[in-house]
Order: C-alpha cells, then sequence, then structure tokens
C-alpha cells in the first residue's frame, strides 16, 4: 500500500522502519500525532513483518485522513537500509527517525526544530534520551562487551538535514549500529555535528526481541 502524497515539503520527515512490531506501533504513531510541531510527514518502511502490521497500519492511516503518512513494504533487509528506503521516498528538508517500538514526548519535534532555526548550520543534531530498561548494549566492536548508552549516538534521535544525507549516501547496509557508522562517516567528512540533552526520545529497552538486546556477532 502507498498513499498519494500530496505535494509539499514539510520541514520533517519522520523515517519509521518497523519489523513485526503491530502491537506497539499505536504507540509510536499516538507520540507523533500529539506533536505540538505539526510541519511533518511520517514514511513507514515495514521490513518484511509476517505479522499484522500492514492492517494495522492501514487502520492507523483511516483513523487519521488529514495526518501525512505513507507505508511501504520490502523483504526483509536490515534497518540501514530500511532508513534509506525511508530517505529515498522523503520530501522533508530534515530527515528524523521513530523506531516503532520507541516514541516522542509532545515537544520533542518542537524543540528539536527551535534548535535548528537557532543553529542553522548544523547538519546533525543528535541526543535527548530518556532510557526506559536497560541502559547497556553490545559493544558493536565487541559483541561480549557490554557499553553505556551513554557512550553511544542512538539512531532514532539524529535530524539531519535531506541533503547531507544523500550526500553522504545513507545509511550502511548493516542489521546493527548502521546509526554509529552514519554518525562517523559525518563526522570525519567535516559536517557540523550538534548534541541536545532535552530528553524528549523516549527509548524502550525493555522489549524482549529489541534489535539492540538480541544483537550477537552472528546478527545478519
Amino acid at each position: 500500500m502507498l498513499t498519494v502524497y500530496h505535494h509539499r515539503v514539510p520541514f520533517f520527515s519522520v523515517i519509521m522502519p518497523t519489523y513485526n512490531r503491530a502491537a506497539l506501533l499505536e504507540r509510536a504513531l499516538s507520540s507523533l500525532l500529539r506533536q505540538t510541531e505539526k510541519d511533518w510527514e511520517l514514511i513507514i518502511i515495514d521490513d518484511g513483518s509476517n505479522d499484522n502490521t500492514n492492517e494495522r497500519v492501514r487502520t492507523i492511516i483511516a483513523e487519521n485522513p488529514h495526518a501525512s503518512i505513507r507505508y511501504s513494504f520490502h523483504t526483509n533487509r536490515g534497518t540501514g537500509l530500511s532508513r534509506n528506503a525511508g530517505l529515498m521516498q522523503a520530501c522533508g528538508l530534515y530527515v528524523t527517525f521513530l523506531d516503532s517500538d520507541d516514541e516522542y514526548e509532545p515537544e520533542h519535534l518542537a524543540i528539536r526544530r527551535s534548535i535548528i532555526l537557532d543553529y542553522p548550520d548544523i547538519d546533525l543534531l543528535h541526543g535527548g534520551v530518556n532510557v526506559i530498561g536497560n541502559p547497556f548494549v553490545k559493544d558493536k566492536n565487541n559483541p561480549e562487551k557490554s557499553i553505556h548508552l551513554d557512550e553511544c549516538v542512538i539512531g532514532g534521535t539524529f535530524v539531519i538535514k535531506r541533503s547531507t544525507a544523500l550526500a553522504l549516501g545513507g545509511f550502511a547496509a548493516l542489521r546493527y549500529a548502521d546509526d554509529s557508522e552514519f554518525y562517523e562517516r559525518c563526522s570525519q567528512q567535516g559536517y557540523s555535528i550538534g548534541k541536545t540533552d532535552a530528553p524528549t526520545y523516549i527509548y524502550h529497552r525493555e522489549t524482549a526481541d529489541s534489535l539492540c538486546s538480541t544483537y550477537s556477532a552472528d546478527t545478519d
């Protein structure tokens, strides 16, 4: 299913990769619909779900006819390529993310827009997380080791100039730590990076099958 897009340029394109998260989608989407900042579009990239994600999304779109929500499905490719699929469909000035098992505080996008307008030279803005659950994740370089999320960049918090994301070639074809690799590439190529401490991205780590909880060296 692909919703017809009415031509306009939103400030934010929110990209939501999802895989078998039908039970959690409503929480994430409700948090977006409650945003005080209204100038956004949502692109849901279904990464090969085999639950009732499709039906759930259709219902949510039907219940919110005035919201700019689009949905597309592809075979399972992992987070990095799913982000890229959303990026290629995005029309906003800035691209940001909302993982389907996470949520936003109501002021999340408004705060990010205010920062960007105050500091327009920023190419990538990140940070500002409220972690629910275990704050330790597997080290991308050594999955036998755990590190605190304070030592990590969290892709859900990224707000990127769309032009910057395209110039960088999008995200790497990785199933884990594609956000870290993207951040490192952005830094190495001299783009301007800013960080906020406003903890308005709610990162749920209590989900049993969270990617960060299940990653191992054999993850494909």
